[in-house]
């Protein structure tokens, strides 16, 4: 069976980081009602001049789901802007593809165009982290070393400190 792994490169954790400050600066915003709305009043009027139209009206149930999606989203970007692993790249990458899913149905059931540029950067954000997971291989990036392997960085439980 050929299961992605998650590549050591330094450059690829510095893709991981970099996800993260745009994750950061992108869902800050929607972490409490009073960023969110201005957040939301934003996003509705560049809609709107761009020819895309407002967003719907903010509700108390969409506001819920912006700041939950908000909190948990900052919460993750500054666990991988302070420690950023091989497998969480992996899974960042994975969640990308699930949001990038349910932005695509959104907006194949009417959500307003503004939507369009998120999308893009979700999947694009998606590649540059899943790609290399793919290429590593069946055997991972413990390829030839003998003993058990770390399962957050790939190296020997020994040569990982625990």
């Amino acid at each position: 069976m050929n299961r992605p792994s998650t590549p050591t490169r330094p450059a690829y954790l510095r893709v991981v980081r970099a996800s993260a400050w745009y994750d950061l600066a992108v869902t800050a915003g929607f972490a409490t009602p009073w960023t969110y709305t201005l957040v939301h009043r934003t996003l509705s009027s560049l809609g709107d001049s761009l020819g895309w139209g407002p967003l719907p009206a903010p509700d108390p149930w969409q506001t819920l789901y912006a700041n939950l999606m908000g909190s948990v989203v900052t919460v993750w970007a500054v666990l991988r802007i302070v420690r950023p692993l091989p497998l969480h790249g992996l899974l960042d990458a994975v969640a990308r593809v699930l949001f990038s899913s349910w932005m695509a149905y959104a907006l194949a059931h009417g959500a307003p165009r503004i939507l369009w540029p998120f999308l893009i950067l979700e999947v694009a954000w998606g590649i540059a982290q899943l790609t290399p997971c793919l290429r590593t291989g069946p055997a991972g990036p413990a390829a030839g070393r003998t003993g058990p392997a770390d399962p957050a960085d790939g190296r020997p439980l020994a040569a990982s400190g625990r």
